[in-house]
């Protein structure tokens, strides 16, 4: 039986996509830097362009775009520096001291309950100045073999992040015309829906984009003054990190929260202190999650708080961590795709068909 037209196409275009996909599965670790680079370039093309609307040359503007964001996740980094290098001597002096106490109070009352239970506190220190310091011989020793052992992922790893603002760059400089190359390639009787489509997408991941920002700088300033009214020294650097980690959602809670509690519980060694830190973050993770995501990110992009959070468990389930990363973005473009599958569907012949008239009963 010989295959239609329609047929065809709709076989030639299943094999295009099934010989897509394979090549992304099999280039998927090469094509990662890449696509992420094209995700940082697109992000940072519309200040390009308003740095080149003010005279600047495109060359100029684009190392000036990729030197600021590395410059902003420099100093994200460099803000758990302070943590780490006040926290770490802390913990060998003052865990001991808060072991005593813990034994003073769970010695007498495992007593009572007829349990002989406490914590060997000479152990744990030995363990945190064997840690600390007097050691770095082997820690160096088991660094050393760990990256021995995966050597070439880490190399993988290093040489990704040194490549993909390199990448981006050269993708700043080439963008309009890489982008009017890529439409050339679209059929002429397709390429008015298809702009259409690229532009509602564009405006909605532009949404997005001002969205996500927006909640990073309300909970960076919300933690950093919540931290700094409980009485933490270390309020600036936790808060504004926390705040801006977000980006990632959980991780960047979760990394937030520990830091906060570890400071809290070596600065303030009551019970109390460390309680007031978890509510701060209780009722930040209840604020971002309950108002800040669905109003600011859900509202932007046209998805209702009960989408959110369904993207975001959805996404997460299907893809792990990387799904939670790009749910909301995805769902942008899903969305824009879905209403214009709606718009079809509501003037197509299946929806606009009036309904059959019934036979007469002639008995």
């Amino acid at each position: 039986m010989p295959l239609t037209s329609h047929q065809i196409r709709a076989l030639l275009w299943a094999t295009i996509a099934v010989v897509i996909w394979l090549l992304f599965t099999l280039l998927a670790p090469v094509l990662m830097p890449f696509l992420l680079a094209a995700v940082l370039a697109y992000a940072l093309h519309p200040l390009v362009e308003r740095l080149r609307a003010r005279g600047v040359p495109r060359w100029l503007g684009a190392g000036m775009a990729i030197s600021l964001l590395m410059l902003v996740l420099l100093a994200v980094f460099l803000l758990i520096v302070p943590v780490i290098t006040k926290q770490v001597p802390l913990l060998r002096e003052q865990v001991p001291d808060l072991l005593n106490r813990l034994n003073a109070w769970l010695t007498p009352l495992a007593a009572r309950l007829g349990v002989s239970l406490s914590v060997d506190v000479g152990l744990v220190r030995e363990w945190l100045t064997r840690l600390v310091s007097g050691h770095e011989g082997e820690i160096l020793d088991h660094l050393l073999s760990s990256l021995r052992i995966g050597g070439s992922a880490l190399a993988a790893v290093v040489g990704n992040l040194f490549l993909m603002p390199i990448v981006a760059y050269y993708l700043l400089l080439d963008w309009n015309n890489l982008v009017e190359r890529t439409k050339t390639l679209i059929p002429p009787r397709w390429r008015t829906s298809v702009q259409g489509f690229l532009d509602e997408t564009d405006e909605v991941l532009g949404q997005y984009l001002r969205g996500q920002l927006l909640v990073m700088g309300l909970l960076a300033v919300f933690y950093a003054v919540a931290l700094a009214l409980v009485g933490l020294n270390l309020a600036l650097p936790i808060g504004v990190f926390t705040g801006l980690a977000v980006f990632v959602p959980y991780l960047g809670f979760g990394v937030g929260l520990v830091l906060a509690l570890l400071a809290a519980l070596l600065e303030f060694q009551t019970v109390l202190g460390v309680a007031l830190v978890a509510a701060v973050y209780g009722v930040g993770q209840v604020v971002e999650s309950l108002y800040l995501t669905p109003r600011l990110l859900g509202e932007r992009i046209g998805l209702h708080p009960i989408a959110v959070i369904f993207a975001l468990l959805a996404f997460g389930h299907l893809f792990g961590f990387v799904g939670v990363l790009i749910a909301l973005p995805a769902s942008a473009v899903l969305l824009v795709a879905i209403r214009r599958l709606r718009q079809r569907y509501l003037a197509s012949a299946l929806y606009l068909e009036a309904p059959r008239a019934a036979p007469e009963n002639t008995a």
